[in-house]
């Protein structure tokens, strides 16, 4: 079993892998620790698997499995954690963001009895609305949600194996890794580091991307949108209720006046943009328990060099039709 094992989630990263293997090779060499290298490409339409095959092929540590399409990053994080098989695990991006050269610095730490080694960037480099929209999300991340995000602390970390045996256990769909990091607990540590630009080509993440995630991980982990959501009704009650002895008053002491078309409409307008926001949240909620009880793969492999796989996970044959793996003999039904 190797020492360490090297999770490096793909996306057309054609460009960059060949330089991001031989720094991670180089970086590691001086720990002699024995490690293995787990890429997966998360449906790469560019020749981001050719480069993988011959790197597995040119080197026994490399492994590789491939998606038949893109099935996201957090999918393809749960699949190289799945291949892993080291006593510790480190998951790191193969644009060159996340260093490698810093990956004796979180191994050092991981021996002083940390199950988390979490490098953190800063924001060095970025542009100034895009650190304070995330700035702004974080502090709202910290006040709304069940478990600490902290800002700058991502997917680049060191996992112990029983951290990422505590990760496997959990079976969501909708899975937000920074928030299952937190969730899951144990001794953790962390650093600051520079931030770093890509090496070669674009960042797959957008304002769209980066606005859906965000919204997934405040959704994933707490159920307060829809206790706001009451409040809000609540409140709205009582206004009406204030206003409605507001009127009365005012007929009393005034007599009958002609009621107010502007506040009518207003009062319509705003009740509906509330009534509509509040099944909107109900919306997602709904949504994700339909999407977690049908209980789908996270992914389905289209070509791997792994001997065995895990029986929740189909692979695709030619002609369209899939596999799963055969269970032993007890444990088949």
């Amino acid at each position: 079993m190797p020492q360490i094992s090297l999770v490096v989630p793909c996306f057309n990263e054609s460009e960059v892998i060949g330089a991001f293997h031989a720094e991670l090779v180089n970086a590691l060499a001086p720990t002699e620790a024995d490690f293995e290298i787990c890429y997966v490409d998360d449906g790469s339409v560019d020749d981001t698997l050719v480069l993988l095959k011959g790197l597995a092929a040119e080197d026994s540590r490399t492994r590789f499995t491939s998606f038949s399409r893109n099935f996201g990053k957090e999918s393809a994080m749960l699949a190289g954690l799945r291949m892993s098989q080291g006593d510790a695990v480190i998951i790191l991006d193969a644009d060159l963001q996340h260093p490698p050269q810093l990956i004796p610095q979180m191994m050092e730490l991981h021996r002083h009895g940390y199950d988390q080694v979490v490098a953190q960037r800063d924001r060095t480099g970025e542009g100034a609305v895009r650190t304070m929209l995330s700035q702004a999300y974080y502090r709202l991340v910290r006040r709304f949600m069940d478990v600490e995000i902290i800002d700058g602390a991502g997917d680049f970390r060191l996992l112990s194996r029983r951290a990422v045996n505590a990760l496997l256990s959990l079976p969501e769909s909708n899975r937000f890794s920074k928030g299952l990091f937190s969730w899951i607990g144990f001794d953790t540590v962390s650093f600051t580091y520079q931030n770093v630009q890509r090496a070669a080509g674009q960042s797959k993440w957008g304002g769209r991307r980066l606005l859906n995630y965000g919204i997934d991980g405040l959704l994933s982990f707490n159920s307060r949108p829809l206790r706001m959501a009451i409040h809000g009704g609540l409140w709205l009650v009582l206004s009406a209720l204030a206003y409605a002895l507001w009127i009365v008053a005012n007929v009393v002491v005034d007599g009958v006046e002609t009621p107010g078309y502007a506040t009518l409409i207003t009062v319509i307008v705003g009740m509906s943009g509330v009534q509509i926001a509040t099944l909107g949240i109900i919306g997602e909620y709904v949504g994700r328990i339909y999407h977690e009880s049908k209980h789908r793969p996270h992914y389905v492999v289209r070509e791997t060099d792994e001997t065995e796989l895990p029986l929740s996970v189909p692979m695709v044959l030619r002609g369209g039709a899939t596999m799963r793996p055969m269970a032993p003999q007890g444990e088949r039904r």
